[in-house]
């Protein structure tokens, strides 16, 4: 169903969601080839970091381009299996930032907490087995939701109040009783939800506490100010996840959904190399130091 049935509108919503499709890709990409071409960058925090904007890439790639599409074409149709797909490997995505950004606050738990012993812990296999679990455990969440829509077998509607194949709004338009597969499906999010959030809050626990016992404000101060645009990223992603449930659970109105999907699926990915660029000085210099080679 897109956005909005306005005619006039529509061609303001196309020039919108294109710049923030190149704005997203562009600025990832600037932050992957900044870390990828400057030696100083090859840390833990960093490789984790360039992998949270491939991801965050790959997350918007899955909704917008057919979006834009659709809306210069004025044909929203997609086939059932184009749909299947299009679910599946956005919850790939949308999963796996979640676990990267759970696997980079247990990285700045290690940092400040476990100084002597970062390089240790946190080596070269370490860093590529988290990833590795991230993709997997993603993978699995992905195709755990796509079973349990594929068990619908007859839908009552064809229309899809929103702009991309979302599962909770497919499980709405299944004319069988589909409790079961309601049961299941709020049980992966659990899941997939809590333990991410409390891995999450259990590094900030750690973190917080051993930053108080710091005696000089200073130290304080450049200790926490490695976590700064991480936990922003955090309550970005996190608070338009939650937003985007809430509004679909208390709201009836379809083009409320859609609106605060945006939030989700759009304006996060498009916000955090933006977020990590401004708050970080080692990101700006490599960037500034790219730019100069490029020019």
């Amino acid at each position: 169903m897109g956005l909005s049935d306005d005619p006039e509108l529509q061609p303001f919503l196309c020039v919108l969601f294109l710049s923030m499709y190149l704005v997203t890709v562009l600025g990832n990409l600037l932050i992957i080839l900044a870390i990828t071409s400057d030696p100083h960058l090859h840390t833990p925090m960093y490789f984790f970091l360039s992998n949270l904007s491939l991801t965050d890439i790959s997350l918007i790639s899955t909704t917008v381009p057919n979006m834009i599409v659709n809306i210069q074409t004025h044909r929203r149709v997609i086939s059932y299996s184009s749909c299947m797909t299009q679910m599946s490997i956005f919850t790939l995505f949308a999963c796996m930032d979640s676990m990267l950004l759970t696997v980079m606050a247990y990285d700045r738990f290690v940092a400040i907490c476990h100084p002597l012993h970062y390089t240790v812990i946190m080596n070269q296999r370490t860093c590529y087995s988290s990833v590795l679990a991230s993709l997997f455990l993603s993978l699995l969440d992905s195709q755990l939701h796509h079973l349990i829509v594929l068990q619908v077998s007859c839908f009552k509607d064809v229309e899809v109040s929103n702009f991309f194949c979302d599962p909770s709004q497919l499980l709405k338009l299944a004319c069988s009783d589909i409790f079961i597969n309601n049961i299941v499906m709020y049980f992966i999010g659990t899941i997939y939800g809590f333990l991410p959030i409390s891995g999450i809050f259990f590094s900030y626990y750690k973190i917080i506490s051993s930053i108080l016992r710091v005696p000089l404000s200073s130290g304080r101060y450049k200790a926490f100010s490695t976590c700064g645009s991480h936990l922003a990223v955090v309550c970005l992603f996190y608070g338009a996840s939650l937003g985007v449930y809430l509004t679909s659970a208390i709201s009836q109105s379809p083009s409320k959904d859609a609106a605060a999907s945006v939030m989700y699926t759009v304006v996060t990915p498009m916000l955090n190399p933006f977020i990590y660029s401004l708050r970080n000085k080692d990101i700006k210099s490599a960037l500034c130091r790219l730019l100069s080679r490029a020019g």
